[in-house]
């Protein structure tokens, strides 16, 4: 029988990536919903090509325009964030949570609570509320399944039956395109630098966070609510390639890695079709071709970013999502040409500093807590202008 499934965030690069793999084994998958923010042309145009049961674009003023981009076919249009969520809840088998931002964790929590399988896509969910969300997940008996590279890596290579096993858990990352620039060097990065990628193709603010290696900060966040070990077994080594997507160590010595193409439709496609494997068009790993694989402990002075993530960690509480909230405003004024690239690190150190790492016990007190830090850090912005 066909697999029902649900995409949150069908036009970005993650859900385009999950669309190219479900319509290459059409009789394979039957499309639920596919929502969208704003992208009414890209949404209409999925749901024509999958036949999916609904579209939802999550900006109001834009329902006239996707009904009539939808006009004929059998998809049911529907628009607003409570649209998204009720379609979140459609029960599908298989959800990609792609929702870029704080706006993706009540989605995200409508479709956990149907104890079906989750594809976790949006990074921002669990910095922002990782404890509220694996026992939303644990209570409806969900399956929540990592599609970043390095969390589907340790997801492939760790042993779910008896974490105690485990050593260590390393994530990779590539460094960026400034791991050999000095500070003084990064003082002077353009945003059209800082969202040139070496490996990967992704879009602007994690590009960003890529370059600051917030991103790696963030992910060992994600790493600590996703894998029972404890935050103190958790690291980061640079490895440029992008070849080796992250590791496992055991209590033994024994090291698992899992390698493949800089590609997201492999991690995707774990997911996908988890606990089997589906076909790919990716191009096959060439080892032999790639060569060398060189490693290196992170420049925690050069890149301060993730040691404030680091440190946001070890506070425990909300300190991880006022960090994120700060993190997202930061790099969006220096996408805009408002601060420099080293700001970005200054301004989050200044907001996270001033809060207390109080939990957050429901959805809405993290997203009134995400909303605080967003003003907060705004005025902060405005007092390094003056």
């Amino acid at each position: 029988m066909a697999r029902s499934v649900s995409i949150l965030g069908a036009t970005g690069s993650i859900g385009r990536s999950t669309l190219d793999l479900i319509e290459r084994e059409d009789d394979a998958f039957d499309v639920i919903a596919l929502t969208a923010r704003s992208d009414v042309e890209g949404l209409a145009a999925a749901a024509r090509r999958t036949r999916a049961q609904h579209a939802v674009i999550g900006d109001e003023r834009l329902y006239t325009a996707l009904k009539d981009a939808l006009a004929g076919s059998e998809t049911q249009a529907a628009a607003g964030n409570d649209a998204i969520c009720e379609a979140a809840a459609l029960g599908a088998d298989w959800t990609m949570a792609a929702i870029v931002g704080t706006a993706g964790l009540k989605p995200v929590m409508a479709a956990l609570k149907q104890g079906k399988t989750v594809a976790l896509a949006n990074k921002e969910s669990l910095v922002l509320a990782g404890g509220l969300m694996t026992h939303a997940a644990q209570e409806a008996g969900a399956t929540l399944l990592p599609v970043d590279s390095e969390h589907n890596a340790v997801f492939q290579c760790f042993p779910h039956d008896d974490p105690s096993r485990v050593r260590r858990i390393i994530l990779t990352a590539s460094g960026g395109p400034f791991r050999t620039l000095s500070r003084e060097e990064m003082a002077r990065v353009t945003p059209a630098q800082a969202v040139k990628h070496p490996n990967w193709s992704m879009g602007a603010k994690i590009s960003v966070d890529s370059a600051t290696l917030m991103n790696k900060g963030l992910e060992l966040i994600e790493a600590h609510h996703l894998f029972p070990v404890g935050s103190e077994k958790l690291s980061v080594l640079v490895h440029p390639q992008s070849v080796v997507h992250s590791l496992v160590e055991y209590v033994d010595g024994s090291m698992l890695a899992q390698l493949g193409p800089a590609d997201m439709r492999t991690p995707i496609a774990h997911t996908l079709a988890w606990p089997q494997r589906m076909k790919t068009p990716c191009e096959p790993l060439d080892l032999a071709k790639v060569g060398r694989l060189d490693f290196e402990d992170p420049d925690l002075d050069r890149f301060p970013a993730l040691a404030l993530a680091l440190e946001a960690l070890a506070a425990g509480g909300s300190r991880a999502g006022v960090l994120n909230a700060a993190n997202e405003e930061a790099v969006a004024a220096f996408l805009a040409g408002r601060i420099g690239f080293l700001d970005i690190f200054m301004v989050v150190d200044q907001v996270v500093s001033r809060y207390d790492p109080r939990p957050a016990e429901t959805i809405d007190e993290a997203l009134m807590l995400d909303a605080e830090s967003r003003r907060e850090t705004a005025l902060a912005l405005e007092r390094r202008a003056a």
